[in-house]
């Protein structure tokens, strides 16, 4: 990896400080379509600043959501780089001989249970040391996890590689902040009967790719403590849980133990920051304006105040409507519709949509939907494979990814889209997706988090 010499210029206490010189090197970051992009970035550069460089290159929405993630596959492992942890450095544990990458992708599950904790951690796998009048909220537990005077715990069954065999044997694991133990004794806690398995500060939680393919896994649900500077599989040990909510549980509170306020800090340092920028951009004077905006109506000879919210609200959305209708019938520089839109009315008003994802197979977009973290209200639409005219609404709840039918229905002349046989219609899929971003409806939860990729 070639480098070359140069000096930074920083600001330190509103004073201009030269500091210390620093290698530039090069790094090549991937994209889930395989494309990548190479750039130079110094010597001490930090995850979540080469994010940042890419959230700006892309001109992607900093929703504090893009992630780098480290990927393995000579061992089948991947996992969240922390937004704190240094690239080069991790590049450095990377043998010559293996085509160890980066990705730049979006993982909704990064921080989320920060948010919805509930998510994350069940409450028959987690106890503490503190409790004396039942269990803790949810609240209070991550509270816990992030002060080191507290004890929580996890614990339940988990499938372990035995050591130098291919064989898996299922104990009762404990996780404490001092290491992972298993019982020799069934469930017992007591010191006599746990025996250590690894401890956290020279190494990293990795989730399995193809556990059962590579390793004999029996679900695939499976994880892995790895070194830091272990290149191979004979230092890795091999876990496997019974569901994803349980794999989740596990690796989540290894990343907590392991970095602690450090987590906390890297997911509200970024929102901290947004907020002084809304601060900044929202002056006393903007405020006066915005207040004395009032709905109007302009269909009559003259215009009317509508002083009623219901019908203001009403007549938005059918000037929306009205919108996106007009928007289908544009003409071209000839006069006539333009090709996309001159057989099916707002045919293709979906296609620039981050959410949308023409041609994506349903094993692409499960894999896509589990890439991204698995949370709640994650979506992605897509064409559908077994009826051409038709869509498909794939959605995550309770880590299992849901597909829906979206329907196209004609009446009237008109074409409408529906996911519920009918009962209720829309003119595009944007209309669609922005009911259910609202209203919960037949689904299973609101849509929330929409998958998205981009290329590098």
């Amino acid at each position: 990896m070639q480098c070359t010499h140069t000096y930074i210029n920083c600001r330190a206490d509103q004073n201009m400080q030269v500091c210390l010189s620093s290698y530039l090197l090069v790094i090549k970051v991937f994209n889930e379509d395989g494309s990548s992009q190479a750039v130079e970035v110094p010597s001490d550069i930090m995850a979540h600043d080469v994010c940042q460089l890419f959230v700006l290159k892309n001109h992607c929405v900093n929703d504090n959501t893009w992630t780098l993630i480290e990927h393995l596959p000579h061992i089948g492992v991947e996992r969240i780089v922390e937004d704190h942890e240094s690239v080069i450095q991790l590049q450095s544990t990377w043998g010559m001989d293996t085509d160890s990458r980066l990705y730049f992708r979006k993982n909704y599950a990064k921080y989320e249970f920060f948010k919805n904790p509930s998510q994350f951690f069940p409450e028959h796998m987690v106890s503490s040391s503190s409790e004396t009048n039942g269990s803790l909220s949810h609240s209070q537990l991550i509270q816990n996890f992030l002060n080191t005077s507290m004890c929580p715990e996890i614990h339940g069954y988990l499938h372990a590689r035995e050591q130098g065999r291919k064989t898996w044997k299922k104990c009762y694991f404990v996780l404490r902040r001092s290491g992972l133990y298993f019982s020799t004794k069934g469930t017992s806690k007591e010191p006599r009967h746990l025996q250590f398995v690894a401890e956290f500060g020279e190494s990293n939680v990795y989730v399995l790719l193809s556990g059962r393919k590579m390793y004999g896994a029996p679900t695939n649900f499976g994880f892995c403590i790895k070194l830091h500077k272990s290149g191979g599989t004979r230092d890795l040990k091999l876990l496997c849980a019974e569901d994803e909510q349980s794999r989740k549980c596990w690796v989540t509170v290894i990343r907590l133990f392991k970095y602690g306020i450090q987590l906390y800090q890297n997911y509200k340092i970024p929102q901290q920051r947004r907020g002084s920028l809304t601060s900044l951009n929202s002056s006393p004077m903007r405020s006066i304006s915005e207040n004395s905006l009032v709905a109007m109506d302009f269909s009559g000879h003259k215009g009317r105040v509508i002083e009623n919210p219901t019908e203001a609200l009403t007549v938005a959305a059918e000037e929306g409507l009205a919108w996106r209708r007009r928007s289908c019938h544009r003409l071209n520089a000839y006069g006539s519709p333009t090709t996309s839109q001159s057989t099916t009315p707002c045919q293709a008003i979906h296609r620039m949509q981050l959410w949308f994802h023409h041609r994506l197979s349903r094993d692409e977009a499960q894999k896509l939907i589990e890439q991204q973290g698995l949370v709640d209200g994650m979506f992605l639409l897509r064409d559908s494979q077994s009826n051409l005219k038709s869509f498909v609404l794939s959605l995550c709840h309770c880590q299992k990814i849901r597909h829906f039918q979206i329907v196209p229905l004609g009446e009237d002349g008109e074409l409408y889209y529906s996911l519920d046989e009918g009962h209720t219609k829309f003119t595009d899929l944007i209309q669609l997706v922005e009911f259910y971003q609202l209203n919960k409806g037949v689904l299973p939860c609101k849509l929330k988090h929409h998958c998205a990729r981009i290329t590098l």
